[in-house]
């Protein structure tokens, strides 16, 4: 599918009118202010399904109601404020000319797999559980390169490879690789149209030997303020002032994350784009006079993808980083775990 090129979605202060700008904008507190990030949820896509769409699927097959919700799911995000990271991974695949094994006595299923562009022979053992609408107690398995469909008489149950390898133990060495970082918020829902230039470009950069995966994240920021925090103000709990607030702590949370994950000089981020997050960065800090925000990145109910990496950061399933705002600029620091507490599984 070819889209004509559109610019990226760039973090923009809300455009309201002199006669409505008393009634839209947030009031302030004049204390110093420093966040404290973590991520509430965590759930990925696979975005070459979505971004490869000819047709809309049919949802009277099991494999076309998967790729419509999957869909639905993404879309939905463009109303919300939330990050998302394009995440990278080794091109993955079920062999359909391999041989499925049951374990004897068992619900135990291995299943065969082609890994990687020399498309290395590897497997995965899974142990099922029974639905509850089940009729039969062991289903019939149907394997296409993408998904596995399990057959219990009763319903039929569709993953994808990626489902299967994010949720149940491994030994593949298939690092997750954060390429790009964005914000869902986007009237135009380009991302869950697979519309967005980016992304598009991200494709052309790594072929066909790897996958794309959209890992969508939800955010809560803490502030600690002499003041409390704006957000709890009457005047600011009103739907727009409220959304200004929020727009604020996602642009600069979004801008800390592009610098560790992507350096200091992204390859997929255009001068105008630059320019224009410098611009807004300042007037963020400025307004919410910050001095320091620290981002806890540790995703919640990720399975097995919960560690994530980049060309310029080591795989990890919690990076800690200290983050503050100069000269238009996300300056970001790792900082060290703290030990986990006695008698926590680390």
């Amino acid at each position: 599918m070819n889209f004509p090129e559109q610019a990226a979605q760039l973090p923009q202060p809300y455009a309201g009118s002199l006669t409505d700008s008393f009634a839209t904008l947030p009031q302030r507190t004049t204390a110093p202010q420093s966040w404290m990030v973590r991520v509430t949820d965590a759930k990925y896509h696979w975005y070459d399904l979505i971004a490869g769409f000819a047709e809309k699927p049919d949802i009277r097959d099991p494999i076309g109601r998967y790729m419509r919700r999957m869909q639905f799911e993404l879309e939905a995000t463009a109303e919300k404020r939330h990050l998302f990271f394009a995440v990278t991974r080794p091109r993955v695949r079920f062999d359909i000319a391999g041989v499925v094994q049951w374990g004897f006595f068992s619900l135990k299923l291995t299943l065969p797999l082609l890994t990687g562009a020399e498309e290395t022979k590897e497997s995965i053992t899974v142990e099922l559980k029974v639905p509850f609408a089940a009729t039969m107690k062991k289903p019939t398995v149907i394997l296409t390169e993408n998904f596995i469909s399990l057959n219990w008489g009763g319903l039929v149950e569709v993953f994808s490879v990626h489902d299967l390898l994010q949720t149940y133990a491994h030994t593949l060495k298939l690092p997750s690789k954060v390429s790009y970082v964005g914000q869902t918020r986007d009237p135009d829902g380009r991302l869950g149209k697979g519309r967005l230039g980016a992304m598009h470009k991200l494709r052309a950069q790594y072929g066909l030997d790897y996958d794309i995966l959209i890992l969508v994240l939800g955010m809560e920021v803490e502030v600690n303020c002499a003041e409390g925090d704006p957000a709890a103000l009457p005047h600011n709990e009103y739907a727009l002032p409220a959304d200004i607030l929020h727009a604020e702590r996602m642009d600069a949370i979004e801008a800390a994350l592009i610098r560790y994950f992507e350096g200091s000089a992204p390859q997929l981020r255009p001068l105008d784009e630059r320019k224009a997050r410098a611009e807004r960065l300042t007037a963020v800090q400025v307004a919410n006079h910050l001095a320091q925000y620290t981002i806890d990145l540790e995703l919640p109910e990720a399975g097995f993808y919960n560690a994530l990496s980049s060309e310029f950061v080591s795989s990890a399933k919690r990076h800690l980083l200290s983050c503050f705002i100069a000269d238009g600029q996300a300056q970001v620091a790792s900082m060290p775990l703290p030990a986990p507490a006695k008698g926590s599984k680390s």
